[in-house]
């Protein structure tokens, strides 16, 4: 059992992965965010016996039900704590406009640390960054104060 990982010039990158009951499963990631998903025979690893392609948003939905040990929290001097991944859909309100005007800290106490854009991450974003349709915020405060951060991006 291993992951093998194979650059593919103008492509992205493809990840190899054998289970222990000798499934081959390949994962295709392309440069703008995209993925596939390929089962293959176990008889003959060159063929591919389905493909599933993916948005970055299923990937990141799918990852989430796959991953058996979720961050869900953190605990810091006796404060709860918790750390989400808030999609920006092209429905949100603030798609096109600056993370400032949200006015999430204020608003809900949450903070949003980075934003995950298909192949690069912006740690600490300003007030003048501007969102996109496909973003990911990542937000860290209490429960509440995420979830209403959640809700205010989702245009609720």
């Amino acid at each position: 059992m291993g992951t093998r990982s194979t650059p593919l010039p103008g492509v992205g990158t493809q990840y190899d992965f054998t289970t222990e009951a000798g499934q081959h499963i390949s994962v295709v990631v392309h440069h703008d965010g995209r993925r596939f998903l390929g089962f293959y025979r176990a008889d003959d690893p060159d063929t591919c016996q389905a493909s599933v392609p993916l948005t970055p948003e299923e990937a990141t939905s799918l990852a989430h039900l796959i991953d058996p040990m979720p961050l869900e929290a953190i605990r810091t001097d006796g404060l709860d704590l918790v750390t989400e991944h808030i999609p920006v859909s092209s429905h949100s309100p603030y798609t096109g406009r600056l993370l400032g005007d949200t006015r999430a800290r204020t608003r809900t106490g949450a903070s949003i640390v980075a934003v995950l854009r298909r192949t690069s991450a912006h740690p600490s974003p300003g007030p003048d960054f501007r969102l996109a349709a496909g973003d990911t915020l990542v937000a860290v405060g209490t429960r509440e104060g995420v979830d209403a951060l959640a809700e205010i991006i989702a245009g609720g």
